[in-house]
């Protein structure tokens, strides 16, 4: 590409960008209302084809649409990754993944035949209407229990690794004491039992018959009610502890389109690209007044 056509070509990729990944203008927020749109329509269509009745009077129509919205979220994803100076680090974020799982099942249709069911992935681009409705922050409240259950992951794995060894005890015990005519045949089985009780479920179809036996259902049951205090405990805990660290923005990077930046941030946390669209990024005005050598020109 000549010279001539290059500041063009690069005022077409931010105009893009900003309708894209923006919705701070009219035209962006049309855009985002038109592909939420786009994408519950794809979401019916998918629903009334597996009604047996609809499939039979409709199926041919079901299918050219689906066609129809797999092409154009193709070339939506297309589009995107064309404004992004790094589509990769895109295809690679939380978006961009849930971008390419909402046009691959319908392209997966081809070798495996039933794969268009798992169209209803795209209902989760369905949450960009946070960003149309400047409802932003609840994304990012969302991230903070996202943070928050990731740092008390190692704390609640050891819990529940916990309770499953208790419950392992309780299914052994009941399994020595129980006849088989009971239900308990074996210790899987008896594990089964023990889950169900100290979850408080009670399907019924395995009860204990001794007195003993229905004495461990009682303790089993008061486990169950004492241990749902811990988690929670752990997770509110890290909550607070998110809350108190949060110092982060949702401006979208031009580069990679990460949206998750401290509020301070000159620079994109992932691919290094400046942030500040209206401002020429200093880094390049130093570069023109500096030689190959590294003096000034």
């Amino acid at each position: 590409m000549s010279d001539q056509f290059k500041p063009a070509a690069e005022g077409l990729r931010t105009r893009v960008f900003q309708v894209i990944f923006e919705s701070d203008t009219p035209l962006a927020k049309g855009f985002d209302i038109a592909l939420i749109g786009v994408i519950l329509a794809s979401v019916l269509v998918v629903i009334l084809d597996s009604v047996p009745a609809y499939r039979a009077e409709h199926g041919s129509l079901f299918y050219w649409l689906e066609w129809g919205f797999t092409l154009a979220f193709t070339l939506e994803l297309a589009v995107r990754l064309y404004c992004l100076e790094r589509p990769g680090q895109y295809l690679r974020s939380f978006y961009g993944v849930i971008d390419v799982l909402a046009i691959l099942p319908t392209w997966l249709m081809l070798l495996i035949p039933g794969a268009q069911s798992l169209v209803v992935i795209r209902l989760l681009r369905v949450l960009r209407v946070f960003r149309v409705l400047r409802l932003m922050q609840f994304v990012g409240e969302g991230r903070l229990l996202l943070e928050a259950l990731k740092r008390s992951t190692h704390q609640i794995f050891l819990f529940l690794f916990s309770v499953f060894l208790l419950v392992t005890i309780f299914a052994s015990l009941v399994y020595l004491i129980e006849p088989e005519e009971a239900g308990f045949s074996s210790i899987p089985t008896a594990i089964y039992w023990a889950i169900v009780t100290l979850t408080t479920v009670g399907y019924g179809d395995i009860v204990p018959v001794t007195p003993l036996g229905q004495a461990i259902s009682v303790m089993v049951m008061l486990t169950g009610y004492s241990i749902i205090a811990v988690p929670t405990g752990v997770f509110s805990a890290e909550v607070i502890r998110s809350i108190r660290a949060d110092r982060y923005s949702d401006e979208a990077c031009p580069g990679c389109g990460h949206d998750r930046h401290e509020k301070d941030a000159r620079y994109c946390l992932k691919c290094g690209t400046w942030l500040d669209e209206e401002t020429p990024d200093p880094r390049e005005k130093h570069d023109d007044t500096t030689n190959d050598e590294g003096a000034p020109a």
